[in-house]
């Protein structure tokens, strides 16, 4: 029988406990975690021991979040990563730092150019200026940079940049940036991003062609030769966590970050669909053309040289989508 002594004693050893292992823990700063990589990077980081701060001005509102608002060592600010007074109070006492705030996409950052630049080059530039030079910096890019090549020889990360967006453009001259800097960095070229997310976006393009495959049931492909690679979302939050563990062997350079098999046409992309969804009508369109020109192939073999590999396959991803949207439209989409 325990006395109210013991039970005090026993509270007191778990308090203390609790303090010790927050001392230890690493703290990273997740900007724009409400986002659609970041709502699903902030619970990973949380379950892989991580303390972590998310920071968001909540453009498209709190509930990417919510899941998250019960978990030890979650913390929230709200503010803007375009103010450089918030982001030198948030920065202070973290051990690493991810900016993730954007305006994404083409058709975005062009009709909003000048908060693209605000948001998705000068915050980044921005952070790396405050940030200590001890704090690991992971900054995300995008390999769309790689803009419009043959489709048929692989990009590297030797390969030149050549952006054909204003959005490109951004990330690539915030990459070079944080590369030029002095400081040590990490950036992350990213494949085309797939899978369900808290914050969903459809306009991904996997995510867009399921979800017009399952409600319309047909997809109309231009240019449908046009080639790029894709990464699903858990395992993007996968790699900032190994960047985060081997940051010193890794540190300096920028890896990209993909599917070894998922270097695939739009046309072999409707297909891959196709086969969870048989009844999907694929029309293909020989005039007209695509406002995104981007068409390239890429080789992740530097980032495997360093252990990580992506390992949810399109496959996983479509099936997820199916039953995501599914609960998101009200219906029911059984694979036959």
């Amino acid at each position: 029988m325990y006395g109210l002594r013991d039970i005090l004693k026993y509270h007191r050893f778990v308090y203390i406990l609790k303090f010790l292992l927050k001392r230890i823990m690493e703290k990273v700063l997740v900007c724009g975690g409400a986002g659609y990589i970041g709502s699903v990077l902030c619970g990973f980081l949380l379950d892989e021991g991580k303390q972590v701060t998310c920071l968001d001005n909540l453009t498209f509102g709190p509930q990417s979040l919510l899941h998250l608002a019960d978990r030890e060592g979650f913390r929230f600010m709200f503010g803007d990563v375009r103010d450089k007074s918030v982001l030198e109070r948030v920065v202070k006492d973290q051990d690493v730092i991810i900016p993730l705030a954007a305006i994404v996409g083409a058709p975005q950052c062009n009709l909003n150019p000048v908060d693209a630049v605000l948001t998705n080059r000068d915050s980044v530039i921005n952070l790396n200026s405050i940030r200590s030079s001890n704090q690991k910096f992971i900054y995300a890019t995008t390999n769309s940079g790689y803009g419009t090549t043959s489709g048929e020889t692989f990009c590297t990360e030797e390969t030149p940049l050549n952006p054909i967006s204003l959005y490109g453009r951004t990330k690539s001259d915030a990459e070079k940036a944080v590369l030029d800097s002095g400081k040590d960095v990490i950036t992350l070229r990213l494949a085309t991003v797939f899978g369900m997310s808290p914050r969903m976006r459809t306009d991904l393009l996997v995510n867009n062609f399921v979800m017009h495959a399952i409600n319309e049931g047909y997809l109309v492909i231009y240019e449908g030769g046009f080639k790029r690679n894709y990464a699903h979302v858990t395992d993007i939050s996968r790699c900032f966590a190994h960047c985060i563990e081997h940051f010193d062997a890794m540190k300096n350079r920028p890896y990209n970050v993909g599917l070894d098999e998922a270097n695939l046409s739009k046309m072999e992309l409707a297909e891959k669909i196709k086969e969870h969804v048989p009844k999907l009508d694929i029309i293909s369109r020989e005039v007209g053309s695509d406002v995104d020109r981007r068409n390239y192939i890429v080789s992740n073999a530097r980032i495997a040289k360093e252990g990580f590999r992506c390992i949810f396959d399109l496959d996983f991803g479509i099936a997820e989508m199916i039953k995501g949207y599914g609960l998101m439209f009200g219906k029911e989409v059984a694979r036959q």
